[in-house]
């Protein structure tokens, strides 16, 4: 009797050990099995994070040619993208002293200077900055292009006034599938509504604006005559008799072009931006310049004003500085309203000191090498 009892124990004791080791062998499988699903998983989405960011079809209504390259391109790989804007020439000053990563960022600003009125649209760039971002520190390299782009855009470009830069963002998204990392770059909003100024919250507003800043600016080119020198001094007069400056600080619109020409009310960046705006509209050569001015009572502040070019020569000019705010009241004379017209390095520079940077650590730039003696005409 004994004998069977220990035979049936044993019995199920070898068939409960069978049992737990097919269930550990079950388990190890379903963990391995899991792992490699899971990595596969893991590749896939990856992938798709890339390639599934909307359709250019559904984000593009122009630029043209543009947007047929992309698309086609875009429908077939975004990771084999590269989005360069280069069907676009660009004249601008301060354009050709940029590195060729950031004149990428600058082309597709002004090849989307319509598009870019919605304050939402995408402009994308594919992973024409691979080579930038797998270089040492590439993300923080490409963020400094894209900033010396944008602010130099900006300034050379004042009548897109109805951007706020601080909204725009830039994303690099990174996919990596094993041993392979592509890069996929565009500008966007990131989570804002919009990266347009507030005063223009859509394209229609934008659009009134421009209607109203292009109807000033007719009125004053219907005074032209072809004489460089004479069409200079026909804008500043304008400017002078017109503009006023703005001691609160607080209105909207006070540094850019719209202030200066609609509203006529505006700060030194306002009038700077707005004589170039002018002199773009003239064909007249013109930069705006940043730095310190230094006023008569010895007083340092940041300053901005314009260089123009006559004949070859490159003169300063402040119209800021010319429309001084007269206590009590009334028109500056004629002696203060010429003081910083056409002048030479040598009269200018007495309390005029210009910055090659915009913003603070931005890019350095280089000024037009000013003519050493004042306009004589």
């Amino acid at each position: 009797m004994n004998s069977k009892f220990t035979t049936f124990i044993m019995t199920i004791i070898i068939i409960l050990i069978i049992v737990g080791f097919l269930i550990f062998g079950y388990i190890l499988f379903e963990d391995f099995l899991s792992d490699d699903l899971k990595q596969g998983v893991e590749n896939f989405v990856s992938t798709v994070t890339s390639l599934a960011d909307g359709n250019l079809e559904e984000n593009i209504s122009t630029p043209g040619i543009i947007e047929t390259n992309i698309n086609d391109l875009k429908s077939a790989n975004s990771q084999t993208t590269s989005i360069q804007y280069d069907n676009i020439v660009i004249n601008d000053y301060f354009y050709e002293q940029l590195k060729e990563p950031a004149k990428i960022f600058y082309r597709a600003l002004e090849s989307n200077k319509e598009n870019i009125k919605t304050g939402t649209y995408k402009i994308e760039f594919g992973n024409v900055f691979s080579e930038v971002l797998e270089s040492n520190n590439g993300e923080e390299l490409l963020g400094d292009y894209y900033q010396s782009a944008v602010e130099t855009y900006i300034y050379d470009h004042p009548e897109v006034f109805y951007i706020n830069v601080n909204k725009m963002y830039l994303n690099i998204e990174t996919t990596t599938k094993g041993n392979k990392v592509t890069y996929n770059v565009f500008i966007n909003s990131g989570n804002q509504k919009n990266y347009l100024e507030d005063e223009f919250s859509s394209k229609e507003e934008i659009d009134r604006a421009i209607a109203e800043i292009e109807n000033v600016r007719d009125q004053i080119l219907a005074q032209k005559t072809g004489n460089i020198y004479e069409d200079i001094k026909m804008v500043h007069d304008y400017f002078i008799d017109s503009i006023e400056y703005d001691t609160t600080i607080s209105n909207p619109n006070i540094y850019n072009v719209y202030g200066a020409l609609v509203s006529k009310n505006c700060v030194c960046e306002g009038y700077a931006k707005a004589f170039k705006y002018m002199m773009d509209s003239l064909g007249i050569p013109c930069v705006m310049v940043i730095g310190i001015g230094t006023n008569s009572s010895g007083q340092s502040e940041n300053h901005a004003w314009n260089y123009v070019e006559i004949n070859n020569n490159w003169y300063g000019i402040d119209t800021t500085w010319d429309d001084p705010v007269v206590i009590g009241g009334g028109r500056p004379t004629q002696t203060a309203r010429y003081q910083y017209f056409l002048r030479g390095k040598e009269t200018l520079e007495e309390d005029h000191f210009p910055n090659g940077q915009f913003t603070e650590n931005g890019f350095t730039y280089t000024y037009p090498t000013l003519s050493r003696y004042d306009f004589s005409y």
